[in-house]
């Protein structure tokens, strides 16, 4: 299958398929969210401050670079995460998130820096054994525009009390037009617990992958 094609299937089938394995990108109120994203074409660093429920302030710092590592990018900048809409269901959970940036980019295919803006949105949903999320995140500078596309499905391997860690596997298919056009896939062993997660994995290119968030 064709990566294209196969990443249609994984879209469509996580949009229709996938409250344990938490997508959120915000904590509870009054609490704050460490997250990393860190691979060879990919870093990313960031916290967040949930004021309310719904809403979220922080910053994030990141750095992308193509495969043969000749071009290279760095982004910083104050991001707001707002949930924009939560369905309850019976054993289940969906949401739908907006995640905007405001700041500044620099890289070594133009001079200076440059002003940006990186409006997103997330759709995730998920139950205690499956889970689902999709996502596209738009980075924009005059003449240095990029996104970021990503669909993942997971499926638990058991489960377990809310106060207990539960391993998950995850596949990620993930395309970064700065880094390529063509979509990266990435399965991943992923262990969550009601305040952190921990998953790491590599592409099939072979490359290492290494994610964490932590709420407090």
């Amino acid at each position: 299958m064709k990566p294209t094609l196969l990443f249609k299937f994984v879209f469509f089938t996580l949009m229709g398929f996938a409250t344990q394995l938490s997508a959120a990108p915000l904590g509870y109120k009054n609490s704050w969210m460490v997250m990393g994203d860190f691979s060879k074409t990919y870093q990313e660093l960031s916290a967040n401050y949930s004021t309310t429920a719904n809403d979220a302030f922080g910053v994030s710092v990141s750095a992308m670079q193509t495969e043969d590592s000749v071009s290279r990018r760095q982004n910083a900048e104050v991001v707001y995460t707002r949930k924009v809409a939560r369905w309850n269901l019976p054993n289940a959970q969906a949401n739908i998130w907006f995640i905007g940036g405001l700041g500044s980019t620099t890289g070594n295919t133009f001079s200076g820096s440059k002003a940006m803006a990186s409006p997103g949105l997330q759709v995730d949903y998920e139950t205690t054994r499956f889970y689902s999320m999709a996502s596209a995140r738009v980075y924009a500078a005059q003449g240095a525009t990029s996104n970021i596309t990503t669909a993942r499905l997971g499926a638990s391997f058991y489960e377990v009390d809310y106060d207990q860690p539960q391993p998950w596997i995850v596949i990620e298919a993930r395309r970064m037009t700065f880094v390529s056009n063509q979509y990266e896939f990435t399965p991943m062993l992923r262990v969550i617990h009601n305040r952190y997660f921990v998953e790491a994995g590599a592409n099939l290119s072979g490359q290492l992958r290494f994610n964490f968030m932590y709420n407090y």
